[in-house]
């Protein structure tokens, strides 16, 4: 009988539903979706779970504010929340939405043993709540929250009150013994200076809304978002049966250092008093930092995943998100650096050495792994590959990614070095130096099958490239990491036809590219359907493919604003080939506006032309410049050249469109 393998149990957050996933929230997954790959290369059985939080007030309000029931408002964000991360290839094992059934059964038991066991109590609450972080604040009225900055609401309702202050000890004392179970040691710090400075008895019901998991018995009581949202943990994996499937408790939960307090302070006293296993682990990275600011949607200066898929693929986003921020703290993110790193790490490292070694391979082996030679393997392989593994492994092991990925581009950066020194072209018109012209390009060849197998976890799709194209049996993802060892290619092998990996792109191009996508209004990607998701996929160019347009209300079109403006100024914009800066005046004021229209349109043309001007847009900033509206045109032919849209007959500017 086949052993059983060890099971691994990691989550992400379960993402609130008051917006799409930016790359704030795609680090988080790509992270989860790196140790799950590494998991499983280990013979680990790994699930990860993420999912939708999708009540609280805030769903309630902008489900209002749509004109949709809520449970229509939450379908539509949750289908795009999950067509979104299957669409970039990192789909959870289990994505669980806490209108689920399954889910309000096991936050409902969690209650329930909660109460029996002494730790909950009715009550009255009267104070402050902030509403964008779904939690009760300790400030006086007027006041904004401690943690977000924004402004409070004062709440008076009955609720009933979980015991929090009982569990300041034993907390504490379960901090001690597991001293590893908040990383990294920051947030350890912090945690422990919290709860020795004395914790509060918690509300965990609300009687104000209505848009929430009932308490049985004890309506209109409804649980309160983090008791709810946090369960879910736990409901993904089997809820009340979780001993069944035996992937409780939780190795892991990777979290944004914002909300690691509920994580590692409620969540466990929420376990601990109905009697049920801790977390092992709660990690808590950084954020993601726009000019030294967090992005959030007030801002403007969210970024999507998307357009940075398409452009360059997702391959590049990963490895750009894990060699660039350390785990744990905050990271900077611009267009510049990543194609910066693009370039130099991924076309100009691995994609060229590989190109250039199998190309060699072909020309002079007849596009088989020649033999190496021992002897000369030793002299010319100055560098200790099977150290280097190891080493890997253990970074991998303590999430040190951007240390991980430096040692395995080291190997690149050494077998480039090898082939410049060795000069295989020159070897190979010498027959008396044919055993070291093999030796030369099997060493490169086996590094770049260390390489695949090491890099995988973090950038899949290109590392399955590279094992195909050695002619590599089976898929890198199957490789027991463990177990990888150099100097075992077989010789006589056949390559097979190279794939590019990563093409070199011009940055301006490719930057230019990214920023016109991003400037187009977000929308789910998908509507939601009564069954399965449909995610979108990857058509025959690389575009995404999409279902039929949405029919949409005519409420809908009515939020569109569209004016007839007309243009004041035109200039290009330095080091941005395609787009222009306007001046329009719209009637009711003068707005700039940024138009990707350089190459079709002369800026001296524009000058008192009348254009359509979608004017309740959010302002963004292209290649630094604010765009405050959108002009409209059509896309003509294959290469999609823009065409102005027109008017024949006199429109008085600002005249709105209906």
């Amino acid at each position: 009988m086949a052993q059983a393998k060890p099971k691994f149990y990691l989550t992400t957050p379960i993402y609130y539903t008051n917006g799409l996933p930016h790359i704030g929230h795609t680090y988080t997954t790509v992270v989860a979706d790196t140790i799950r790959r590494y998991k499983r290369m280990q013979g680990y059985e790994v699930v990860m779970t993420t999912g939708t939080d999708e009540h609280g007030v805030n769903v309630e309000r902008a489900a209002q504010k749509a004109g949709v029931p809520e449970s229509e408002f939450v379908a539509k964000m949750a289908e795009a929340w999950r067509s979104l991360w299957e669409e970039l290839g990192v789909p959870a094992d289990e994505f669980i939405r806490t209108t689920e059934v399954r889910h309000a059964r096991t936050v409902q038991w969690l209650f329930k043993l909660c109460r029996e066991n002494g730790f909950v109590y009715p009550g009255h609450y009267t104070g402050q709540y902030c509403i964008y972080d779904n939690a009760y604040v300790d400030v006086k009225p007027g006041e904004n929250c401690p943690d977000c900055g924004r402004p409070t609401e004062t709440v008076t309702e009955e609720n009933y009150f979980f015991k929090l202050s009982a569990f300041q000890q034993p907390l504490l004392d379960f901090y001690k013994k597991n001293p590893n179970f908040i990383q990294p040691e920051t947030r350890r710090n912090e945690i422990l200076s919290f709860v020795a400075g004395g914790l509060r008895d918690l509300s965990i019901t609300r009687t104000s809304i209505r848009w929430g998991i009932p308490v049985p018995g004890e309506e209109p009581h409804v649980f309160y978002v983090w008791f709810d949202a946090l369960t879910a943990y736990l409901s993904a994996v089997g809820g009340p049966e979780y001993e069944r499937r035996g992937f409780w408790p939780a190795d892991l939960h990777l979290v944004g250092k914002d909300i690691i307090r509920f994580h590692t302070v409620y969540w466990p006293a929420f376990l601990m008093a109905a009697g049920l296993p801790v977390p092992k682990q709660v990690w808590a990275h950084g954020w993601f930092l726009i000019d030294a600011g967090k992005m959030s949607k007030s801002k403007g200066n969210v970024v999507q995943p998307r357009p940075i898929a398409h452009v360059l693929g997702m391959d590049a986003l990963r490895y750009y998100m894990l060699r660039e921020t350390v785990f744990g703290q905050d990271g900077n993110f611009s267009y510049d650096a990543l194609v910066q790193r693009y370039n130099s790490d991924l076309a100009n490292g691995l994609g060229n050495l590989a190109s250039r070694t199998l190309t060699m391979i072909e020309k002079y082996c007849g596009g088989a792994f020649p033999k190496g030679s021992a002897d000369l393997s030793i002299s010319l392989a100055p560098w200790r590959v099977p150290e280097r593994i190891q080493q890997v492994r253990s970074l991998y092991e303590q999430y040190h990614f951007t240390r991980a990925l430096e040692e395995i581009w080291r190997l690149i950066t050494d077998v480039d070095l090898l082939i410049s020194e060795q000069k295989p072209w020159a070897l190979a018109e010498d027959p008396a130096k044919r055993a070291q012209l093999e030796t030369v390009l099997w060493i490169a060849a086996d590094t770049l099958r260390v390489v695949a197998v090491l890099a995988h976890p973090v950038i899949p799709t290109a590392t399955e490239k590279l094992w195909r194209a050695l002619g590599q049996s089976g898929s890198v993802g199957e490789q027991g990491i463990d177990d990888l060892q150099w100097g075992t290619l077989r010789a006589g092998t056949k390559i097979a036809k190279a794939e590019g990996l990563f093409p070199r792109i011009e940055k301006q191009e490719a930057v230019e590219r990214m920023e016109a996508m991003e400037s187009e209004p977000q929308k789910p990607a998908v509507t939601p359907a009564p069954t399965a998701s449909v995610p979108a996929g990857p058509g025959p160019s690389g575009a995404v493919s999409q279902t039929a347009p949405e029919k949409i209300a005519i409420e809908d079109f009515a939020k569109v604003e569209m004016r007839v403006g007309q243009v004041k100024t035109a200039e290009r914009i330095v080091g941005a080939d395609k787009l222009l800066k306007l001046t329009v005046d719209i009637g009711s004021e003068v707005r700039q506006i940024c138009a990707g229209i350089a190459q079709f349109y002369e800026p001296e043309s524009l000058v008192g032309r009348k254009v359509v001007v979608v004017v309740n847009l959010a302002p963004r900033k292209l290649r630094g410049v604010e765009s405050n509206g959108m002009i409209v045109a059509a896309s003509v032919g294959p290469e999609g050249r823009p065409v102005l849209a027109a008017f024949t007959e006199d429109v008085e500017v600002g005249a709105r469109l209906k």
